[in-house]
C-alpha cells in the first residue's frame, strides 16, 4: 500500500513537471508563436548592412530595418529585451520563414511576384531605387556616363548587369566579394562608381570613415519596395504589422528613423509608401 502511495505521488510530480515544461522553455522563444507576455519574438535582419541592419562590435544592433522591426514588435506586444534578431541571408529568407526560424523578416526584402508566391508581405515600408555611389567630386551624373568607366558591385548581383544591359554597355564591370571592397576601390580611385539600392549605398556613405567622401548620383534605375516578410498564410500577423507600420508613419517615428540612419549621406528618400501599394 505504501508503495502505491509513493508511486501516485511520483506520478503526480511527473505530471506537474511535464506541465511546467510545456508552459515554458524553448517554446517561448520560437519565431512563430505568441505575442507579448514572457515570450520572445525572433526577427530576421541583415548583420552587415550599415544604416539598415548592422550588428555592432558590442553585440547591439542598428539601422533603419532594425528601428522598423523594433517599433513593429513593440506594437505586437514585445519589449526590446524580448526581441531576438537573427541573421538572415538573402538566399535563405523564404526558407527561414517556412521553417519557423523567425516570425518576421525586415532585411531590405523587396516585394516581388516571385517572392509573394512563397511568403506574405506587410508593407511596403520603404521605396528604394537602384542608384550609383560616386566620389563627391565625380562628374558622373547619369548612368550613361559610365561608358568606359569602372563600375563595381558584388558578385552575383544583378544591379551592375542591369546598368550594362540598359544604360552603359561599355562600362567595365568589376565584381567583388562584398560592398566594403567596392568602397575601398571607390576611395582609392580604382573604380568610378558602385551600384545597388540607394538605401544600402546611403547606409555605407553615412559611416564615420566615409562621411563627406561619397555622394549618391540621385538616379532611379529601379523601384525596390521593401516589405516585412511573414510566413505564407499568416494573414493575422500581416494585418497587425501593417497597422503598426501605419502608426509608425503617423506618429513621426518613421521619418525620425530615416533621418537617424541615412541623414549623414543626404539621402533623398521617398515619402513613406502607402501600405499595400507597390510601385512598379
Amino acid at each position: 500500500m505504501k508503495l502505491r502511495k509513493v508511486s501516485a505521488a511520483a506520478a503526480t510530480a511527473l505530471v506537474l513537471t511535464l506541465t511546467a515544461t510545456a508552459c515554458g522553455g524553448d517554446g517561448d522563444s520560437e519565431g512563430g508563436s505568441g505575442s507579448g507576455g514572457g515570450k520572445k519574438i525572433k526577427i530576421g535582419i541583415k548583420y552587415d548592412q550599415p544604416g539598415l541592419g548592422l550588428k555592432e562590435p558590442d553585440g547591439s544592433f542598428s539601422g533603419f530595418d532594425v528601428d522598423v522591426a523594433t517599433y513593429v514588435a513593440k506594437e505586437l506586444g514585445y519589449k526590446p529585451d524580448q526581441i531576438e534578431f537573427v541573421e538572415t541571408k538573402s538566399a535563405d529568407r523564404e526558407n527561414a520563414l517556412a521553417r519557423g526560424d523567425v516570425k518576421l523578416i525586415a532585411a531590405t526584402y523587396s516585394i516581388t511576384d516571385e517572392r509573394k508566391a512563397k511568403v506574405d508581405f506587410a508593407g511596403p515600408y520603404l521605396l528604394a531605387h537602384q542608384d550609383l555611389l560616386v566620389k563627391t567630386d565625380s562628374d558622373i551624373t547619369e548612368a550613361t556616363d559610365l561608358n568606359g568607366k569602372d563600375l563595381c558591385s558584388v558578385t552575383g548581383s544583378t544591379s551592375a548587369q542591369n546598368v550594362k544591359n540598359d544604360f552603359a554597355p561599355k562600362a567595365n564591370l568589376k565584381e567583388t566579394g562584398g560592398y566594403s571592397e567596392c568602397l575601398a576601390g571607390l576611395q582609392s580611385g580604382s573604380v568610378d562608381a558602385l551600384t545597388t539600392d540607394d538605401s544600402i549605398l546611403a547606409g555605407y556613405a553615412a559611416q564615420q570613415q566615409y562621411k563627406g567622401k561619397f555622394k549618391l548620383a540621385g538616379l532611379k534605375l529601379s523601384n525596390e519596395n521593401y516589405g516585412i516578410g511573414v510566413k505564407k498564410g499568416d494573414t493575422e500577423t500581416v494585418n497587425k504589422v501593417n497597422a503598426a507600420l501605419e502608426k509608425m508613419v503617423k506618429d513621426g517615428a518613421w521619418e525620425k528613423a530615416v533621418k537617424d540612419n541615412f541623414g549623414p549621406a543626404n539621402y533623398k528618400n521617398e515619402p513613406a509608401p502607402k501600405i499595400g501599394t507597390i510601385v512598379k
